[in-house]
């Protein structure tokens, strides 16, 4: 038997893992940081990434010792991607194949993200996607955001089922933290933007949505 044996759903991060929006997100950090004379770094980018959005800019504001609120900055960014969404949106390889093909086998699938609920509402709305999942849990459904794993054992309870029974796909190191430390069958589909990311305790580090591994895993 086989460490796979038994997954009966799947959980989706969102951002840079469906969509390209951590690219997108990056866009709007330099230009944050640009109109207060600040860089977004590597380093930089590596702490905020994965975690909610008031944690993210709570972090920009502490490194660059920012003169604004969490309040103003998350305003400044809902403009700015207001105007992105609609010309750059897109979605990352093997995302569509795979949702057809988890409907085929009748495998629940549902969305657990960092971001707040209206920019998820947004990004989906824009390819109709939201009625494809059973639920989508957002940074407002949890006290707790990843690293922490208690949106991954939300969506195992909303789901009815043991979280070692749930594949979750991430693409960012503290997403992974988060899903491993729930029990979950986590897998790792890192993007350009976090090649460079620890994911140990995953069980699968996957070139895309569209890996050969993903799909053995869950027997399709």
């Amino acid at each position: 038997m086989n460490d796979s044996e038994g997954l009966q759903a799947v959980v989706f991060d969102l951002d840079g893992l469906m969509f390209n929006t951590e690219e997108l997100y990056q866009d709007v950090g330099r230009e944050l940081l640009a109109r207060r004379g600040c860089q977004l770094t590597d380093e930089l980018l590596t702490q905020m990434m994965g975690r909610r959005s008031s944690v993210s800019l709570q972090i920009m504001i502490d490194w660059h010792q920012l003169d604004a609120t969490v309040a103003q900055l998350e305003s400044e960014t809902d403009e700015l991607f207001a105007d992105l969404l609609p010309r750059r949106l897109a979605p990352l390889p093997g995302l569509l194949e795979l949702l057809d093909s988890l409907e085929r086998a009748g495998l629940p699938k549902a969305i657990a993200t960092s971001s707040r609920r209206a920019f998820a509402v947004d990004v989906l709305g824009t390819f109709d996607m939201e009625q494809r999942f059973a639920f989508v849990l957002t940074s407002e459904d949890v006290q707790r955001g990843k690293p922490d794993p208690e949106i991954y054992l939300l969506a195992a309870d909303r789901l009815r089922l043991r979280p070692g029974q749930l594949m979750v796909l991430e693409d960012s190191e503290n997403g992974c933290r988060a899903a491993v430390r729930a029990g979950t069958y986590a897998v790792a589909v890192p993007g350009t933007h976090s090649d460079q990311h620890d994911f140990g305790g995953s069980r699968l580090i996957a070139d895309s949505l569209g890996d050969p591994g993903i799909y053995a895993a869950l027997g399709l």
